[in-house]
Formats: C-alpha cells, sequence, structure tokens
C-alpha cells in the first residue's frame, strides 16, 4: 500500500482529501504544519507528499527545500504542491525549488486522485524498467545513471535528483549530440499525457544544471538549442 503523507492546515480539506484518497486504498498520515511534515517525512518515509504551499510556521515552498536537500532516497519523493497562488511565477518558483507536479486550488477531487495515479504510475513504470534493463548502470565520462534505484553520481559522488530530473536527464544522456524536443521531454518525463508547459521543462533543466555544478562546477553537457530544445553533449 502506498504512503501518502498530506501536508494542509485546512482542517476540513484535509479531512476531504484524506477521505478521498483512503478510498482509493491510500494510506493518508496528515500534518498541519510545516515542522510536523519535515518529521514525518523523515521518521515515516512516504511514496508521495502532497504539499500546500501556505502554512504556519514554515511555508510549502522552504518544507519543499528542506525534503529535496535531506539526502538519500527520502529526498527524491515526489511531491505534489497544493496552492492558491495561480501565476505563473510561482509554479515556476515552486518547480524549480524541486515540485513534480502543481494542483491550483481549488480543484476537484478527481483531478486530484488522477494527479497522484499519475505520479505513481511512473514511479511502478521506472522500477518495472529498470527491472528489466539489461544495461542497470549508464555511463557518459564521470556521471552514472544507477537505472534501477534512479540515482545519480558525478565523480562518484551523489547528485540528489527527483524521479521527473531522473527522467528527463536519462533521456537526454541516451542520445548524445541529438536534440530533444521540449516535448520529447515532457512526454519522457511525464508519461501518461500529464500535460505540463514548456516552461516546466525550462525549470527542470534548470535546476538539473545547478545540481551538478553544485558537485562540479566545470560540468556543463546540457546544451541549450533555443527555440528547438536540449542536448546532451557528445563525450
Amino acid at each position: 500500500m502506498w504512503t501518502i503523507l498530506l501536508v494542509e492546515d485546512e482542517r476540513e480539506l484535509a479531512r476531504v482529501v484524506g477521505r478521498e484518497l483512503q478510498a482509493h486504498g491510500y494510506r493518508v498520515v496528515h500534518a498541519a504544519d510545516g515542522a510536523k511534515a519535515l518529521r514525518l517525512h523523515a521518521t515515516g518515509h512516504p511514496d508521495l507528499v502532497i504539499l500546500d504551499w501556505m502554512l504556519p510556521g514554515l511555508d510549502g515552498l522552504e518544507v519543499l527545500r528542506r525534503i529535496r536537500a535531506s539526502g538519500g532516497e527520502a529526498a527524491a519523493v515526489p511531491v505534489l504542491m497544493l496552492t492558491a497562488r495561480s501565476e505563473e511565477v510561482d509554479r515556476i518558483v515552486g518547480l524549480e525549488v524541486g515540485a513534480d507536479d502543481y494542483l491550483t486550488k481549488p480543484f476537484s477531487m478527481r483531478e486530484l486522485v488522477a494527479r497522484v495515479k499519475v505520479l505513481f504510475r511512473r514511479l511502478q513504470l521506472a522500477a518495472a524498467n529498470h527491472d528489466d534493463a539489461a544495461e542497470e548502470i549508464l555511463t557518459k565520462g564521470e556521471l552514472e545513471l544507477d537505472l534501477r534505484r534512479y540515482t545519480a553520481s558525478l565523480g562518484g559522488r551523489p547528485v540528489q535528483l527527483t524521479v521527473t530530473e531522473f527522467m528527463i536527464l536519462h533521456a537526454l544522456i541516451r542520445h548524445p549530440g541529438h536534440v530533444k524536443t521540449r516535448q520529447q521531454l515532457m512526454d519522457e518525463g511525464y508519461p501518461h499525457d500529464t500535460f505540463v508547459s514548456d516552461r516546466t521543462i525550462d525549470s527542470h533543466i534548470k535546476r538539473l544544471r545547478k545540481k551538478f555544478k553544485q558537485v562540479d562546477e566545470s560540468f556543463d553537457v546540457i546544451e541549450t538549442l533555443y527555440g528547438v530544445g536540449y542536448r546532451f553533449k557528445e563525450m
């Protein structure tokens, strides 16, 4: 049974969302503030986090930053952000910090459950693909991708990637020198017809570059072809 950490301070909304998710077979753990959310994330190891942006004390964005900085497999847990903020700049900020998806209030329970199912299907698809993969480690220079564990390392140093970031990087590295359009990266990073915008892909690429530069400032292998897409440099 999948476990979902629901972080929502509106009591009635949390009750309704929790009940709906449980009706679909998920185990739900609830936190009404950011501090408790971080404790439950650290001790409960949820499979997915549904995270409200506006929280008392630590807001959702800071909670997300700390989750992504926590290290290990727990740092890569998929995060679906809930927020009343609909401006594109806020959406991009959330994605750059590391959100996997974004749902603006008010939303329907049907849409929420659909988004949750997509995120879990991505995890299942990744696991199935890796179980069948003949090549477990994909290596390009000092960069290594572990196709079973969804982990990356550069020069032996771990690089913490979300599932979405890993899938986008994998899509690029499989065909070095070949240009991948944003639409192709959407299809490979967000399977099952999930809609995301061009700006979403740009945000994930920006975050990938930042993470690798934090490990090695000279590492610059993702090229932008303006108006077309991205490619991984031939090495």
